[in-house]
């Protein structure tokens, strides 16, 4: 069966056919699952193309795009039919651009007619810039809506967003221009015609329409499902949009801001893991404790000023503290970490925790975005080829990969500015290769690529399409009759979690306050919770409550079909070691607060005020 090769639309003919060929036989049990059936049935339009076709029964292997997530098994968990579209007009090109695209790839998962639950429950991208092989004839890129599919018994959905890689060559042309159609494809388009695309195959497949249509992403897929709610309020019934890359472009930059602030401060050397652990677990020591016991993770970020640069049990002796040992921190490098936690300025500089943490939802004076909660992992162990591509551009390839803080590397600064030469050296453009320049960098001239990026990326008519998806006008989804539910964990590795509270923040502003707002949008804030981790602390032995699989979809069903709002609910740990704790989670901006007495660890003990 041929590859799809970007920008070479003279194959979609020959995929077709081939699509044909393999699942011309419809397995036992799936009449309508064939190339032939489904062309007869669906209805789709002239920038539609049916890629491939095909069943599979119960126990069968999914030839997925590795790697395979361990929590997936890889096979097929019930009988069900794939159908893959690709959708233009895409980016013309040369073939081997990073920019040329045919256009968005989408993987639609329908079960037998027999075992469909009415419902359609569409799945997010992955994260950071997305990408993926939707499109190709050969792969199942993202298995979760499989997963999905033959779990629930509903239709579910995947896209890579109109583009193959993962980095941010893909945003630029091959002169040096951003990929507009593009833009608007990764910002909301391609998750609009996921929604389009999924309701027309519900009635041809099954000769009648889905009763309700939900929406769940996270990360980047988070931030979709905002941009559902902002750009297509009538896609979905209920969308749960958790850790979102809101305000994309100010996200990024603030990612590149860590990455310059140990090139201009600490000469492109960074902290090691040891190093950063160590001022965590010092944070967290500091503010973790409720009730007279020690959590493990911080409760009240917001009351939470600990200071590594007054700690003399972590500064090196050298530098006037009592500290020998090789995991101690200078005073420059507890300066970097301020910094990391208060978030990007304009000149570089941070002000005394004492006097500012940086927690404040509202920015002012050099505050240009926001740091990260104390007591985070400042790095993202997991996400090692993230971690690699920043120990690449620091000039420390042979370095674990995990060291220092993660990043989306240079490329918003290159795309922003657009200067491909600013990147590291895995984007590629035919104007110039990334060259690693973003070195040169002056804390102004980052402040200014940030200020760009807002430019660029505001507004739905703007030359990145919309991405930043700050829009705080819901009224529309509101009319719809949406519900729209949205968590956020304090100790979010990738994306502070002010995003989330910010934008809610705004929307309560344009939209008559908070109780208006929250009768269709509630927001809950984790203590504790990572970034699609267990827990995003830098303490290994912490347990805290995370939300159970699952149960924000049971709160969000509830809500669309049978009206009953979501208000306190209680998480627990994942875990049973050291100790399984339970806590309320409450929604925004009321939080979990502890009555005085009782056993902090027990939900009992807190009430949401």
């Amino acid at each position: 069966m041929p590859k799809i090769v970007p920008g070479s639309v003279s194959l979609l003919p020959l995929l077709l056919w081939a699509g044909a060929a393999q699942a011309a036989d419809a397995a036992p049990g799936q009449p309508g699952c064939s190339t032939a059936a489904m062309q007869k049935a669906f209805k789709g339009d002239r920038l539609t193309t049916v890629i491939l076709v095909k069943p599979y029964a119960k126990g069968d292997k999914l030839v997925v795009k590795e790697p395979v997530t361990p929590m997936l098994t890889g096979t097929a968990v019930n009988d069900l039919c794939l159908v893959k579209l690709m959708v233009g007009p895409g980016n013309p090109g040369p073939a081997d651009a990073p920019s040329t695209s045919q256009g968005i790839g989408i993987e639609i998962w329908l079960p037998t007619p027999a075992n469909w639950n009415g419902r359609i429950h569409n799945i997010g991208g992955h994260g950071g810039f997305d990408g993926g092989l939707q499109g190709s004839p050969d792969l199942v890129d993202w298995p979760y809506a499989a997963a999905t599919a033959g779990s629930e018994g509903a239709i579910s959905a995947s896209t890579d967003s109109g583009h193959v890689p993962k980095d941010g060559s893909w945003g630029m042309n091959p002169d040096g221009t951003l990929a507009k159609q593009l833009w608007i494809d990764f910002a909301e388009r391609a998750q609009h015609e996921v929604a389009l695309k999924t309701k027309a195959l519900a009635l041809a497949y099954y000769g009648r329409k889905q009763s309700h249509a939900y929406y769940e992403g996270a990360s980047t897929g988070g931030r979709h499902g905002y941009a559902l709610a902002q750009f297509h309020p009538d896609d979905y019934d209920g969308i749960i949009a958790t850790l979102p890359t809101l305000y994309f472009s100010s996200w990024a930059t603030n990612n590149f801001y860590k990455l310059l602030t140990v090139q201009r401060d600490l000469g492109g050397v960074p902290l090691s893991e040891e190093q950063q652990d160590l001022v965590s677990n010092a944070a967290i020591n500091a503010c973790d404790i409720v009730g007279g016991e020690h959590l493990g993770y911080v409760m009240d970020n917001a009351a939470c000023h600990y200071d590594p640069a007054q700690d003399a049990k972590l500064l090196c002796k050298s530098a006037g503290g009592q500290n020998e040992s090789p995991s101690c921190v200078s005073r420059a490098q507890a300066a970097v970490i301020n910094k990391w936690w208060y978030g990007m300025t304009t000149d570089g500089s941070v002000p005394s925790p004492a006097v500012d943490n940086g927690v404040d939802v509202k920015l002012s004076g050099k505050h240009l975005w926001y740091g990260f909660g104390r007591g985070t992992s400042l790095y993202l162990a997991y996400f090692t080829k993230l971690n690699a591509q920043m120990m690449k551009l620091l000039g420390n390839g042979s370095a674990s990969g995990k060291s220092a803080a993660a990043s989306e590397n240079a490329d918003m600064i290159a795309l922003e500015l657009q200067n491909p030469t600013l990147a590291g050296d895995t984007f590629k453009n035919a104007s110039g290769n990334g060259q690693g320049l973003w070195k040169l960098m002056s804390y102004q001239q980052a402040a200014n690529a940030f200020d760009r990026g807002v430019a660029l990326g505001s507004g739905a008519g703007g030359a990145m399409g919309g991405v930043n998806t700050d829009n705080p006008d819901l009224s529309a989804f509101r009319a719809h009759g949406g519900k729209f539910l949205s968590w956020h964990g304090w100790n979010d590795e990738s994306i502070p979690v002010q995003h989330s509270m910010h934008y809610y923040e705004a929307v309560a502003a344009k939209m008559g306050g908070i109780a208006a707002v929250q009768d269709f949008y509630r927001l809950y804030l984790i203590p504790g919770g990572g970034h699609t981790s267990p827990h995003g602390t830098a303490n290994p032995n912490a347990n805290p409550p995370a939300v159970a699989g699952g149960q924000f979809y049971k709160a969000m069903t509830d809500w669309v079909e049978k009206g009953i709002a979501p208000d306190r609910m209680e998480i627990s740990s994942p875990k049973t070691t050291p100790v399984s704790i339970t806590q309320p989670i409450c929604p925004y901006p009321q939080k979990a607060v502890y009555i005085g007495s009782g056993d902090p660890k027990v939900a009992a003990s807190f009430n949401c005020q």
